[in-house]
């Protein structure tokens, strides 16, 4: 698909001043935003993910700061995809999954779940305490194409990926999962789904955010390969 340029040139774009760094401790970071009373149509929401650029809520951003280029959006070229052997494992591990589908809607089982990850996984994160209002800004101010993919063991919920059709892929938003079943490993099947739901749906890239050297959080994004990297304004494979 072809983009208009012109459009993303034209958006108006915040910075915000230096703050505190919430994946590199000692860091100052800066964070660009487009205009939030500017309606994202689906084109211009494609071209901010392909240069780089996030969405939590109705906030499209992306991190500039002076001295440090430590963020580095990375994406799955899904057709190239090949599972490690650990990754067929953890795919073998959650084979009596049921996935079911839905719009971006407040359900409370989501809500209790993604309670219980934020207390159980980050209580040490800008994001705790958790709170229905945090929720709602960050997950269910949504898009037209958001999904959200429930992971079920009969009627037990374990898992819910959050993600956004794009026009050349899938972007991941946010997982949350239920940590006492640590065994499955369901955050890395979840991932290791939305690469194969892209495969289906014959879409090229799936968008996992940044990777940050020197972060432990964002470190499992290179266990999946071939990677890609936007650096430089260009997307460049590793592995």
């Amino acid at each position: 698909m072809i983009f208009a340029v012109t459009k993303l040139q034209s958006l108006v774009y915040f910075a915000t001043p230096e703050h505190e760094c919430s994946y590199l401790e000692g860091r100052l970071a800066t964070t660009v935003f487009v205009d939030p009373t500017v309606e994202i149509d689906f084109e211009t929401y494609s071209r901010l993910s392909l240069n780089g650029f996030r969405r939590s809520g109705n906030h499209y951003y992306k991190p500039k700061c002076e001295a440090c280029s430590a963020c580095i959006p990375v994406r799955i070229p899904v057709a190239h995809f090949r599972l490690s052997k650990s990754q067929k494992r953890i795919v073998s591990r959650n084979k009596d999954l049921r996935v079911n589908i839905r719009k971006a809607e407040y359900n409370p089982r989501h809500f209790a779940l993604y309670e219980h990850y934020i207390n159980s996984k980050h209580a040490d994160g800008d994001m705790y305490p958790p709170s229905l209002s945090q929720f709602e800004n960050f997950l269910l101010e949504a898009r037209p194409e958001t999904e959200f993919v429930e992971f079920l063991a009969g009627e037990e919920l374990l898992a819910v990926a959050v993600i956004d059709h794009t026009a050349d892929g899938l972007s991941a938003i946010y997982t949350f999962y239920d940590s006492r079943h640590a065994r499955r490993s369901l955050g890395v099947f979840a991932v290791l789904w939305q690469i194969a739901y892209a495969n289906e749906r014959n879409v090229p890239y799936l968008y996992l955010g940044y990777w940050i050297r020197g972060c432990q959080k964002m470190s499992y994004k290179t266990n999946y390969r071939p990677l890609e990297m936007l650096v430089h304004g260009r997307w460049l494979g590793i592995g």
